[in-house]
């Protein structure tokens, strides 16, 4: 029983059809730079988007400050914002494919384009003119007799070009690197794409407000990636062994500071750092920012009684500005009576009050005073540390990015300067064109007609003599 040869025609180029189709279709509109270009504003106007708005809130903040009666421009609710994913930006599927679709058209731009002409360039087989009418073609170009292409060669090696002979015609070169810029400004460009992808994927963010002289680990993550998990840290934690303010001769804060220990899963410390303001605690790709502070508890001491430590809130002040904290401390061992205690910073006066709400007395720590027929002794204001927490592996790949990218528009600069001669029946045929600095390629060419002519004259006169 024989096959059927149409069907077998058939069957074996069906393989091959999606593959033409790739090539001939689809690559050259990835390639398309129009494409790239609405794709990098869309990219810009998103990432503006996820600057302006507040990113990794909780829903009640987004309702608070996005209303929908009126909504900002008309449209901009906080449902359209959570449904959009505008809450959440840089993690969204759509932008992710917005950089993957970007991507795709940088490496299809590449592989069509800039690596068919390096390759193009690379062959010098075909860089040779082998006819005096193909240096019509060039802007600058001129033809002499009685000079030869031996004449040509010393005054290009002076102006450092790279000399390619065939027979009785010439290619030089020079700036070859200018050709390769932008490929490597592309490449640069994908490893930031992948790099900002890797982020989106495996980052986290976290917050954390530690009291001073606690441990803790990081467990308030506030926006992470879906392969994030493995990047939250498990077999290590933090201590923070002092918190502390500096305060101006003004009063006002000057720097918050955190004295913090990383240490391992048996509590040895591998790791100590004072940090403050834009000076972080990195450990393992983890890094812990100085960003906040509050009050968390405060030491008292009623008459003789030991000291004992009763946590303090943070108030609502109504919208009026600045930051308070309060407590209830009793005076009485039934709980019976009692004083409330206010405080807004780690320095000043602490205001005291009874239950109908008067102040009856002002005291600072390390000072006492007597209320309701006791001796209220404050020992110390308890700080707590606010950090924020991030973790992006992508760093390293993003930073190796823009350094390639830098170094790929130095590259670019370089002109890439090419210089044709041809002898042929007595003449010589020189021409030449540059992809820049137009100016200063005329320039030197200039330069290199007016010595071939000097040398031509100079062998004129030396004939005659």
């Amino acid at each position: 029983m024989s096959a059927n040869p149409s069907f077998l025609t058939r069957l074996s180029g069906w393989g091959t059809a999606p593959k033409i189709f790739f090539r001939r279709e689809l690559l050259p509109v990835l390639a398309d730079l129009r494409l790239a270009i609405v794709l990098l504003l869309a990219i810009a106007v998103f990432s503006i988007s996820g600057t302006v708005v507040e990113q990794g809130q909780a829903a009640a903040f987004y309702q608070a400050n996005y209303p929908e009666h009126p909504a900002l421009f008309g449209f901009l609710s906080w449902k359209v914002l959570l449904t959009l994913g505008l809450d959440h930006v840089y993690r969204t599927w759509w932008f992710l494919a917005l950089l993957i679709l970007f991507g795709s058209s940088l490496t299809a731009c590449t592989f069509m384009r800039q690596l068919p002409a390096l390759r193009w360039f690379s062959r010098t087989s075909r860089k040779f003119y082998s006819q005096p009418r193909q240096f019509q073609k060039f802007a600058l170009s001129a033809e002499f007799e009685q000079t030869s292409l031996d004449d040509v060669l010393p005054l290009l090696e002076e102006q450092r070009y790279k000399l390619f002979r065939q027979d009785d015609a010439l290619y030089a070169r020079k700036g070859i690197i200018g050709r390769i810029g932008p490929i490597v400004v592309h490449a640069s460009m994908l490893l930031i794409l992948v790099g900002a992808i890797v982020g989106a994927l495996t980052g986290f963010v976290g917050q954390e407000m530690v009291p001073s002289g606690q441990t803790f680990q990081i467990k308030n993550i506030l926006d992470a990636g879906p392969f994030a998990e493995s990047q939250i840290p498990k077999d290590w934690s933090v201590k923070v062994n002092r918190f502390w303010i500096d305060y101006t001769p003004a009063g006002a804060i000057d720097q918050f500071y955190s004295d913090m220990s990383v240490l391992d899963s048996d509590g040895k410390e591998v790791k100590r750092k004072t940090i403050h303001v834009n000076e972080p605690l990195r450990y393992r790709g983890v890094t812990l920012y100085q960003a906040d502070w509050g009050i968390s508890a405060i030491q008292v001491r009623i008459n003789n009684s030991p000291i004992f430590q009763l946590p303090m809130a943070q108030l609502d002040t109504g919208g009026k500005g600045g930051r308070i904290w309060g407590t209830w401390i009793p005076t009485k061992p039934d709980l019976s009576a009692g004083v409330s205690l206010i405080a807004k910073d780690l320095q000043g006066m602490l205001l005291i009050y009874d239950t109908s709400g008067k102040l009856i007395s002002t005291v600072r720590a390390g000072m006492s005073t007597p209320v309701n027929g006791v001796t209220l002794a404050v020992k110390e204001i308890v700080g707590s540390t606010g950090l924020q927490i991030k973790a992006d592996p992508s760093i390293p790949i993003v930073y190796a990015g823009f350094g390639l990218l830098m170094l790929g528009v130095m590259m670019s600069y370089v002109s890439h300067s090419q210089i044709w001669a041809l002898q042929k029946d007595g003449q010589l045929y020189i021409g030449g064109l540059t992809n820049r600095a137009q100016v200063a390629f005329e320039r030197e060419m200039l330069e290199i007609l007016e010595r071939l002519d000097t040398q031509k004259q100079e062998t004129k006169a030396a004939v005659v003599v």
